[in-house]
């Protein structure tokens, strides 16, 4: 099995040699378990730093969309806490104004509700009251739901409202027994991946796992080297977990998430019911869009290639990773990278992830 990944695997090693990024690690598989998996390059271009290796942690930034906020979003849909109708300002009094009365929890997942893709709030801002505050009143730039503009501004909000979703004391019983996911965000989500993966994957990661983690930049607001510490600049002065940002984890863990999507999808309910699955993985209408609910769904320009299926959804991280499922061809490939490292300039990842898909799924077919 292993040597039909020879292309994929040479491509990664061009890559590194390249400068594209300084490590990498990859895993692919199907519902039932990994096929291959493989780690390249040392995690700093420094040729004395550690090499990579299958149990390296990576920063895996906006792939905290799909693997976090998504999965909370479904769970709190099928328990009824929210819906995806809600108004925002049902859950944000902050959210005012006719001109975003209509604005919906869907609109932020779709990435339509109007708000600008980025803004530097760390800059003055800290915290959830603020950042709260600061988004909901910023004038909107389009129409809601007539377009979409990614935007980690909406992602942020959804945090905000899964926190407020689940009083202190309340209980949810899933599909893998009874848990209480009350409380912050990353409690939230480690009470559910624990049911998923024993492997690392966690907001604000230990100490104890900082001799694993691939640097990311050298910050220079920060002014240090950010080893296990969010690379998002709004991520970290919301404290390190935030509904757009600010996951870590190997690539066995994204994979074992990611075994769980093809299995959900399948019918099986370990990250919500099938109905509910099947809603946050269709594209919608919203018009010129390719978005599904926090996912994005393939296109022939897309970063996985030209060959998995048109259904297929996934997503990236700026700080150089991604996770595409192709869930009817029973394929997930998992591309780990820190290629914000030393500087976030370096933008040869984009040519690269297309091309490496594309060799994945010849390889698959062999």
């Amino acid at each position: 099995m292993r040597g039909r990944f020879e292309p994929v695997a040479r491509i990664l090693r061009d890559a590194v040699a390249a400068g594209a990024f300084p490590s990498a690690s990859v895993e692919v598989g199907r519902h039932d378990g990994p096929r291959w998996n493989a780690a390249f390059g040392r995690t700093t271009f420094d040729r004395h730093a550690a090499d990579a290796a299958p149990d390296t942690i990576f920063d895996l930034a906006s792939l905290t969309k799909v693997l976090s906020t998504a999965t909370l979003t479904m769970r709190a849909v099928d328990s009824g806490r929210l819906s995806l109708d809600d108004p925002v300002i049902k859950w944000l009094p902050d959210w005012r104004g006719s001109d975003r009365a209509s604005v919906t929890i869907e609109h932020l997942l779709t990435h339509s509700a109007g708000l600008s893709a980025y803004l530097p709030f760390f800059r003055d801002h800290t915290g959830r009251v603020e950042f709260e505050h600061a988004i909901c009143t910023l004038p909107l730039e389009y129409e809601p739901g007539s377009q979409s503009i990614y935007s980690d501004l909406g992602f942020i909000l959804l945090g905000f409202i899964l926190e407020d979703a689940w009083p202190r004391t309340a209980a949810f019983t899933g599909a893998r027994g009874a848990f209480d996911p009350a409380g912050s965000l990353a409690e939230q989500f480690r009470r559910v991946s624990s049911f998923i993966t024993s492997d690392s994957l966690a907001f604000n990661p230990p100490r104890t796992w900082r001799a694993r983690c691939a640097p990311t930049e050298i910050d220079q607001w920060r002014g240090r080297l950010l080893t296990g510490e969010v690379h998002d600049e709004n991520c970290w002065a919301l404290g390190g977990a935030a509904g757009h940002s600010g996951l870590f984890g190997t690539a066995a863990a994204v994979g074992a998430f990611a075994r769980a999507v093809l299995r959900s999808i399948a019918g099986e309910p370990i990250l919500a019911d099938i109905t509910t699955m099947h809603r946050f993985i269709r594209r919608t209408n919203v018009p010129r869009s390719s978005r599904a609910l926090a996912w994005d769904t393939m296109l022939p320009t897309s970063s996985c290639g030209t060959r998995l299926s048109s259904t297929s959804i996934g997503h990236t991280g700026f700080t150089g990773t991604s996770l595409w499922i192709d869930w009817e061809q029973d394929l997930y490939i998992v591309f780990l990278t820190n290629r914000v490292h030393p500087s976030r300039d370096n933008n040869a990842i984009r040519a690269i992830r297309p091309v490496l898909h594309d060799a994945v799924v010849e390889a698959i077919a062999i």
